[in-house]
């Protein structure tokens, strides 16, 4: 179904069972497969593939040779009806790749509102993108990957499978991340290791300065204690209590299975 007011470039195919939300624009030369759903205002520019059981949210720019829910590259995958679904207001640059789900990682690839992906961004089967992410010009996550809120991760970065990159986290570029980054760090290098807090991006989000300090501890103890993180978790955990911000710590090491970086 194809809404009356959305356009469709004539060059463009539109399989039949496709829904096409009101004010969307199929530019030239795209593919939208039967079961696809685009919402309203999402603007695919020209050469856009769409396939496979894909919901897309409102007021997308999707850039020209993006690939969004094909088939996985899991040599375990056989064809199963897996997804992927994309929120509002995302731009999603050229040449970027979102494969669907795996039946083994819960059959969803999921990406959030209000995130940058950058040219040639990679997202695997599995992975799951939160709220206001930038990814920069080539990087790649692996599969069952999990990206939280606000986290910045640079050019050229890999991503390994099953690590979760923590709220807040500014990865930079040409590294790569081989176990859990934990939220507010700053990770570089490769293997990534920390170096320090993203103090300026945390200030720009309007943390106060009392969050800032109980993070700042919090650090302290996990990375420059000398401690182990299991001796620095209840350390932390009593932070918490007394500042939610250091609650994502907890929250996180709970996630965690790859271990962190050090």
């Amino acid at each position: 179904m194809i809404d009356n007011t959305a356009f469709v470039h004539p060059s463009a195919i539109v399989e039949e069972g496709a829904v096409i939300g009101a004010g969307a624009h199929i530019g030239p030369f795209c593919y939208v497969g039967s079961q696809v759903e685009i919402g309203e205002g999402t603007f695919l520019k020209s050469h856009v593939v769409v396939n496979g059981i894909t919901r897309i949210g409102r007021e997308n720019q999707i850039f020209q040779f993006a690939s969004i829910g094909e088939v996985n590259q899991d040599l375990k995958y056989a064809g199963e009806p897996t997804r992927v679904e994309i929120g509002d207001r995302n731009r999603i640059r050229e040449s970027v790749t979102i494969h669907r789900g795996t039946e083994q990682g819960g059959g969803l690839t999921k990406v959030g509102n209000d995130n940058l992906l950058m040219v040639n961004t990679h997202i695997a089967h599995d992975c799951v993108v939160g709220n206001r992410c930038i990814l920069a010009n080539n990087a790649t996550l692996g599969g069952h990957v999990s990206v939280d809120d606000f986290a910045i991760i640079g050019g050229m970065t890999a991503v390994h499978q099953f690590c979760i990159i923590g709220a807040h986290v500014m990865v930079g570029g040409c590294s790569g991340v081989a176990q859990d980054v934990p939220p507010y760090v700053i990770a570089q290098g490769n293997h990534a290791t920390p170096f320090g807090l993203n103090i300026e991006g945390l200030k720009r989000r309007g943390f106060e300065k009392d969050a800032l300090h109980a993070i700042r501890a919090a650090y302290k103890t996990l990375y420059r204690s000398g401690k182990t993180l299991e001796e620095a978790k209840p350390e932390i955990e009593a932070l918490a209590q007394q500042q939610p911000a250091v609650q994502l710590f907890m929250d996180f090491f709970a996630r965690s299975t790859r271990g962190i970086i050090r």
